[in-house]
């Protein structure tokens, strides 16, 4: 379940990749532009603005998200981005900070470009970082004798999840593409008590928090709260920095 009011608590920090992602797409006058995990619209509202002429479509895989989007005034609509296809007028596909956690998304990518019409454009966007100690350290935590078995069978997300900027570039290349990847990290500054793990409750630890009583997943918050200090050290006015490194591709089709 996601939880709408706490990804929005560090909004502007969530929202700078989707700037830097949606300003690399050189459409002039799409006919329709998409939005594949709208979250709680709130950056789909840039869309709108942005190409005022197009028919907008949105949809995100959870109904917390749908509704917050909708009270938004965006037409939202629930969806399973396995299921998805471009109507043929589809311009413009942007999903950000989404396939990261869809099985199988490179198949869709290499779908949606042969599906796509010349001329369109597909930009995602997913984090790099899941290799980082902010991601490593639960995973640890998740497969201790303490929590291994509450745990079990719980979607923990590793580094092989997503590629690297090349292996998405070579991907949709490959499928009929010009292609522009790369990779940015941004060195967030969070402030307050237990930062990074206040960071990380709303993207990362929900599906653990999903799978806990809320005794247990307290619990869990306390074990791992001086693990990711330990890694992630607040400075003594209280900053601490967070590496946010994210993986971006936006892809032409031909």
């Amino acid at each position: 379940m996601w939880d709408p009011a706490k990804y929005l608590d560090y909004a502007d920090l969530r929202a700078r990749p989707f700037y830097d992602l949606v300003t690399r797409i050189d459409a002039t006058a799409p006919r329709r532009v998409v939005d594949l995990g709208c979250g709680p619209g709130n950056l789909t509202a840039s869309l709108a603005k942005r190409w005022p002429g197009a028919t907008l479509e949105a949809g995100d895989s959870s109904p917390e998200m749908v509704e917050a989007a909708r009270a938004a005034g965006i037409d939202a609509r629930l969806l399973d981005v396995h299921d998805w296809m471009p109507s043929v007028d589809t311009d413009v596909v942007v999903t950000n900070a989404v396939l990261q956690w869809v099985p199988g998304h490179r198949d869709l990518l290499r779908r949606w470009a042969g599906q796509l019409p010349s001329g369109a454009w597909l930009a995602m966007q997913v984090p790099g970082n899941l290799g980082a100690p902010s991601h490593a350290v639960v995973r640890e935590l998740a497969a201790t004798p303490k929590w291994a078995a509450e745990l079990a069978g719980t979607t923990i997300r590793d580094e092989n999840a997503v590629d690297d900027p090349q292996g998405y570039a070579d991907l949709l290349t490959d499928a009929g593409c010009v292609v522009d990847a790369w990779e940015t990290t941004y060195v967030q500054r969070l402030t307050g008590p237990d930062a990074v793990l206040e960071w990380i409750s709303g993207t990362a630890l929900r599906p653990i928090k999903a799978a806990l009583s809320e005794e247990s997943w307290q619990a869990f918050r306390a074990d791992l709260s001086p693990l990711l200090d330990q890694a992630y050290p607040p400075r003594p006015d209280g900053t601490t920095w967070f590496p946010f490194r994210r993986v971006f591709t936006v892809a032409r089709v031909l």
